[in-house]
């Protein structure tokens, strides 16, 4: 009688390597200012040069799922946010997006834009951050994820310049960003691009587009794991 092959424990287990899982205010984007869980995945391949949180890039401790959502749950939080680094790096993060959906959080993953966003679960509010020139990034867009775009995602831009601001402009209008997701952000960099300038420029254009600043480094002075 032929013996089974018996597979390893942790192979049976999805894991993800992650940087930290924190409890504060949601810093941006469409549930600014809502106390959120935030679940932050280790790596990215992508090296923008305005990064905030290049800690990520490396290192981290694997954690299974189970425990994940374990941890989340100890904060009996209502929106969760899955970000990085690149959280989409990780291929078990998608099943982590579908579990957190299942067990009723308001869900939204923050993305560079870079990688196939196909398969993430529709619940998911997808805030998809199109890099621009003064990024040093913008080559590795993905546009093709523009067409799976719904209402109940978001489109962002962090903008370091005028000529960044031009750029973004340029692809609203192309893309027609405003009909295809619910929110287009337009953020400054921090130290790079003067808020004051941003708001003006809006304005003056009147964009169809919703001016942002990162509400934690104006509370915190931008400190990881706040």
């Amino acid at each position: 009688m032929a013996c089974s092959a018996v597979t390893p424990v942790a192979d049976m287990q999805q894991t993800l390597r992650i940087t930290e899982i924190f409890y504060s205010l949601q810093g941006e984007a469409r549930t600014v200012g809502l106390p959120t869980v935030f679940v932050r995945l280790t790596g990215c391949p992508l090296r923008c040069q305005y990064c905030d949180s290049a800690y990520a890039f490396s290192g981290g401790e694997i954690q299974s799922l189970d425990a994940i959502l374990e941890m989340v749950a100890s904060y009996r939080p209502r929106y969760v946010c899955v970000t990085g680094g690149e959280p989409l790096a990780q291929p078990n993060c998608i099943p982590l997006l579908q579990r957190l959906c299942d067990a009723g959080y308001s869900v939204s993953l923050e993305t560079s834009g870079a990688l196939d966003i196909s398969a993430v679960d529709p619940r998911v509010s997808r805030v998809l951050d199109l890099k621009t020139p003064g990024s040093a990034e913008v080559a590795r867009n993905r546009y093709e994820n523009i067409g799976l775009l719904t209402a109940n995602d978001q489109v962002k831009f962090v903008l370091c310049s005028r000529e960044d601001y031009d750029w973004a402009v340029s692809k609203l209008i192309e893309y027609r960003l405003d009909e295809r997701a619910g929110e287009v952000l337009f953020s400054p960099s921090h130290h790079q691009l003067a808020p004051r300038d941003l708001a003006d420029w809006i304005v003056a254009d009147n964009l169809p587009v919703r001016f942002q600043m990162q509400l934690h480094k104006v509370l915190w002075n931008d400190e990881p794991g706040r």
